[in-house]
């Protein structure tokens, strides 16, 4: 029997449908308890920590796998290529909950802004946040917040894949 090596694009694939999975899941309870549009620090700490051990858990998992051995690359293709797969199902689970699920989602979402800017700087006018997020709602539309999810998951996966591969790289001996 051949010792079959999994590749990168395998494991990408796998652990970013467990990672979208995962965040879908995390964003529907939101959604159930009503907090999917308050952003808050918490919430925002715990879709880190999904992306950051979703990510490290598929490099460890492909080097365990191929013997023990990774290269950089490899760490960065399987992190990335997670990132991206979990990134365009999040960006989906986005527009179908922006646009049928909850269509007032985005007002909802700069209602709760406005108030928590007016909360923590009680000496700026309603005006000026007015303007403020009168610009930003411009800028809301599911499609463009889409394509930022998908650039941050990118970004946030380069990130991680490149220190955990430093950190996990094992070459095999020639």
């Amino acid at each position: 029997m051949k010792n079959k090596k999994i590749t990168t694009a395998q494991t990408a694939l796998n652990f970013g449908l467990i990672l979208g999975g995962t965040n879908i899941l995390y964003g529907i309870m939101l959604f159930a308890l009503d907090m999917h549009y308050q952003n808050d620090t918490a919430t925002s700490i715990i879709g880190y920590a999904f992306l950051i051990g979703i990510i490290l858990w598929g490099i460890m998992r492909f080097k365990k796998i191929n013997g023990g051995y990774l290269r950089l690359s490899e760490a960065l293709k399987t992190g990335v290529g997670t990132a991206l797969i979990s990134g365009i199902l999040i960006a989906v689970y986005f527009v179908i909950m922006s646009q049928f699920l909850d269509p007032n989602f985005i007002d909802k979402s700069i209602e709760y802004q406005k108030q928590m800017m007016l909360q923590e700087n009680p000496e700026i006018s309603v005006e000026n946040v007015n303007k403020i997020f009168d610009m930003q709602k411009e800028f809301s539309g599911p499609l463009v917040t889409s394509g930022f999810i998908i650039i941050f998951n990118l970004f946030f996966g380069f990130i991680i894949s490149l220190v955990v591969g430093l950190i996990l790289k094992k070459s095999q001996p020639e």
